[in-house]
């Protein structure tokens, strides 16, 4: 198994439908046929196996949140996911790992996702956060904005990986939810 990164502009057709084909599978029946939920990332980690075939993805997306009144950079987890005859085999850990390389690499202070299944983030030094949450509502269907939303949620973890410690309080993503 090999793990590539790849920045969302360069992708082409065929790996672009092999990652639309993985993420619709992975999370049926919910994610809209397209290589993306709500939005594009900007960058991708993506595994590939023997015969050169896609077998696991995630989606990363660098911004900066505001945290209590200041600004954070935070670096988004998004749809990790194996293909599922591949799930067991450290491919969902070899992505994460390289994940947490790009921020502790970079100028990142924390990892954000929001975890169904938080085993895998669990293990790898991610903590649930109880956070108020302020977020630009996205209409998935069309792709218009519905709003703002502003909630808490029991699937919010992140991981340190600058200097900044979290928080409790309220988190402006600046932005759409992952």
């Amino acid at each position: 198994m090999k793990i590539q990164r790849y920045v969302e502009l360069e992708l082409d057709e065929t790996l672009s439908n092999e990652i639309s084909e993985l993420l619709v599978v992975s999370f049926e029946p919910l994610y809209p046929n397209r290589r993306y939920f709500k939005q594009l990332p900007h960058l991708r980690l993506l595994a590939f196996g023997d015969e050169g075939q896609v077998v696991g993805h995630v989606g990363l997306d660098y911004r900066v949140m505001n945290l209590n009144g200041e600004p954070i950079h935070v670096l988004g987890v998004i749809d990790l996911c194996v293909k599922k005859e591949m799930q067991g085999d450290g491919i969902g850990k070899a992505l994460l790992d390289e994940v947490i390389d790009v921020g502790e690499t970079n100028q990142v202070d924390f990892l954000l996702l929001f975890a169904d299944r938080p085993d895998l983030y669990l293990r790898a030094g991610f903590n649930h956060v109880d956070n108020m949450c302020t977020w630009l509502q996205i209409d998935d269907e069309r792709q218009t904005t519905r709003g703002i939303g502003e909630a808490s949620f029991d699937e919010l973890m992140i991981r340190p990986v600058g200097d900044k410690a979290w928080t409790e309080g309220h988190l402006d993503l600046v932005g759409y939810l992952y």
